[in-house]
C-alpha cells in the first residue's frame, strides 16, 4: 500500500490556499477516487468507507454537468441533479462501459476519453458538459493541437 507521506502532505498544505482544508484519512483503501467524485462545489461519497463500493468509478462530474452510470433510475437521477445543482445523463464511454471514470476524465473545458468511445458517447459528453460553449485560453489551443499530432 502506499502511504502519503509527512512531507507529501505538507507540500499539498502550502501549494493550496488557507480555505482548503487538507487532512490525512486513516484509510486502508489506496483508491478514494473510487469513493469519491466531486466537482468545485460538492462532492459524493460513499456513506461508509470501510465498506467496499465504487461511487466515483461510475460518475463523471464538472461544474457544467454529469455522466452516471446507465442504469441510475429517473428517480435518482432527479435527485442527484438537484443536490448537486448541474444536470445530469445516464451514459458510457469506451462502447458502453458504465465505469465512466475509468473512460474519461473531465474539467469545466475539455474532456478526454478512452480510444474506444463511440461518436454518439463523444456527443452525450460534449452535450452535457457543455464543452462547445467552453472558451479555452490559447494556451489550451496549443495543447489540444500537440495531443492531436501526437495521437494521429
Amino acid at each position: 500500500m502506499v502511504y502519503l507521506l509527512l512531507t507529501e502532505l505538507q507540500h499539498l498544505r502550502k501549494s493550496l490556499p488557507d480555505q482548503v482544508v487538507v487532512q490525512r484519512i486513516e484509510e486502508r483503501m489506496s483508491a478514494l477516487g473510487n469513493c469519491i467524485a466531486c466537482n468545485d462545489h460538492v462532492a459524493l461519497a460513499h456513506t461508509d468507507l470501510d465498506k467496499v463500493n465504487i461511487v466515483g468509478s461510475y460518475c463523471a462530474l464538472s461544474n457544467r454537468g454529469g455522466i452516471v452510470h446507465p442504469q441510475t433510475s429517473v428517480e435518482d437521477l432527479n435527485e442527484l441533479s438537484t443536490l448537486l445543482q448541474v444536470p445530469l445523463v445516464a451514459g458510457t464511454v469506451n462502447r458502453g462501459s458504465d465505469v465512466i471514470a475509468a473512460g474519461m476524465t473531465v474539467n469545466d473545458w475539455t474532456a478526454f476519453c478512452g480510444s474506444d468511445t463511440t461518436a454518439t458517447e463523444l456527443s452525450v459528453v460534449n452535450s452535457i458538459f457543455k464543452l462547445r460553449k467552453a472558451q479555452p485560453s490559447s494556451i489550451v489551443d496549443e495543447m489540444r493541437k500537440s495531443l492531436i499530432d501526437t495521437y494521429v
